[in-house]
């Protein structure tokens, strides 16, 4: 079996290790399996020279070479998905299969964005003889990325595949609790020969970190993915500097379930697609708003479903979801769904820990929860599913939209009329009608409101790693 990789740095070019770590934990078990080192302040003062001196080759390198370049790192992390995946679920505690496919995701983040770095496209303006007028796209600078535990190589594949095909150079802090995946991203480029300095990679206390990169006038542009509260203060740090952000932060993602729809299809995904991950997921369906006409049928088909799950340890053949990721997570749980229940909601399945051993959580369906419940207001980013009822699409717009959250939204229908209704009024970034899924590399995904600032992916996913430059150039008439 693949050992769980011995975890070091990354900076200008070269690994390195440090005296201070902080324990990695395999949540199936609790037990250590390794040790993160921590960078110090001249570890990060060596980072911030070395994207500066990444950035001024990297911004020279054509876009077709740096898409060459991607592309290569994308095709090693296709050929070492079972590895990086062994390391993933160890660490995070995902099933294996859902780890691998994250490597593959992760993967298509790069080739897309790869592609997308020969089509920056500028314009001519129209203007008057000996006058031109151009507009230029550019890369912005160095960027400070830091991104989340929950999906330890495809978050962190998204920063680093925007920055690298803009022509930025970035340092990278990941998660502690799951760094295995950004290192494998760090060693694939560096197989592929991405020159020192434009992809470095730290770990530590992120406080810290934040503070000291983001503080730095070498940092042009940061951008995070992670809570909504933490989102809030590397704002505030980004704006005492005028640096720009990127944003993607929680949310609370509601799931309109309309009368006509096929009941039963829409419960069977949507257990599914709620307990992906262990709903560590920040557009996990979580706030199910029902039609009273269809109402007891989907909550006992999403009942059925979600008590079926097979939970256990990520690496066992069959398992579905495994445990959360930490032991804080499940403290947070576990109050959330009791704080429900003395509120009014009823637990049609699970509600419980599972044993003494690592951090399981039973995949859990709340039903007829009041809104005085803290669930209805704050995101379980857990394996739970809240299903109400409603009386029609009018008030399931308006309980989806009751929260200042705003990053993806669900519905289920076949009427064109309630599709063009939702598509009108729902406040999200990320809107699917009859289809789970929020995110893709083609697509622009990013939230509103509360749940953040910008884009990733789409056509639109380099636009906040690049500078938009007017040259007016007076050309003498001879």
């Amino acid at each position: 079996m693949t050992s769980y990789p011995e975890l070091k740095l990354y900076v200008d070019g070269a690994w390195r290790t440090t005296t201070g770590d902080l324990p990695v934990v395999n949540p199936a078990t609790g037990a250590a399996i390794g040790k993160v080192p921590i960078a110090d302040p001249d570890t990060l003062d060596d980072a911030l020279v070395a994207a500066t001196s990444g950035f001024d080759v990297w911004r020279r390198t054509s876009p077709r070479e740096r898409a060459d370049l991607i592309r290569s790192a994308a095709a090693l992390l296709r050929t070492r998905q079972d590895e990086i995946a062994h390391s993933i679920t160890i660490e995070n505690g995902k099933p294996f299969d859902q780890a691998r496919a994250e490597v593959i995701r992760g993967a298509e983040f790069f080739e897309w964005d790869a592609g997308e770095a020969t089509r920056t496209y500028g314009r001519v303006i129209p203007s008057g003889p000996g006058v031109k007028h151009v507009v230029n796209h550019q890369p912005i600078g160095p960027v400070a990325a830091f991104s989340p535990w929950n999906f330890p190589m495809s978050q962190p594949a998204r920063k680093v595949a925007g920055a690298l095909a803009s022509g930025c150079s970035i340092i990278l802090k990941a998660a502690e609790e799951t760094p295995a995946g950004a290192m494998h991203i760090a060693e694939a480029f560096h197989d592929a020969g991405l020159p020192a300095g434009v992809l470095n990679l730290v770990f530590g206390l992120p406080a810290d970190i934040s503070q000291h990169l983001i503080s730095s006038d070498v940092v042009r542009m940061v951008a995070f993915t992670g809570s909504t509260a933490v989102g809030r203060h590397l704002t505030g740090l980004a704006s005492d500097h005028m640096t720009p952000v990127l944003m993607e932060l929680g949310g609370h993602a509601p799931v309109i379930v309309c009368e006509d729809t096929d009941v039963k299809a829409a419960a069977e995904s949507s257990a599914v697609r709620a307990m992906r991950n262990a709903g560590q997921v920040c557009t996990s369906p979580t706030r199910f708003f029902v039609h009273e006409a269809v109402f007891d049928q989907f909550l006992d088909g999403i009942t059925r479903r979600t008590a079926a799950t097979v939970v256990g340890d990520g690496m066992e053949p069959g398992v579905e979801m495994g445990p959360l990721a930490n032991d804080r997570r499940l403290a947070n749980v576990v109050a959330l769904v009791t704080d429900a229940c003395e509120a009014g909601g009823e637990a049609t399945t699970g509600g419980e820990c599972i044993g003494t051993t690592g951090f399981f959580h039973e995949p859990t369906v709340l039903a007829n929860v009041p809104d005085r419940a803290r669930i209805m207001q704050e995101e379980p980013f857990g394996p739970v599913a809240i299903v109400n009822p409603v009386d029609s699409l009018d008030t399931a717009i308006e309980r989806a939209n009751s929260l200042p959250f705003g990053l993806a939204a669900y519905g289920f229908t076949n009427r064109a009329d309630y599709v063009d209704r939702m598509v009108d009024r729902v406040e999200a970034g990320n809107l699917s009608i009859n289809t789970l899924e929020a995110s893709l590399p083609e697509t622009p995904f990013g939230g509103m409101k509360s749940s953040g600032y910008g884009r990733e992916g789409g056509t639109e996913g380099l636009h906040h790693y690049m500078v938009i430059k007017s040259v007016s150039h007076s050309i003498s008439i001879v």
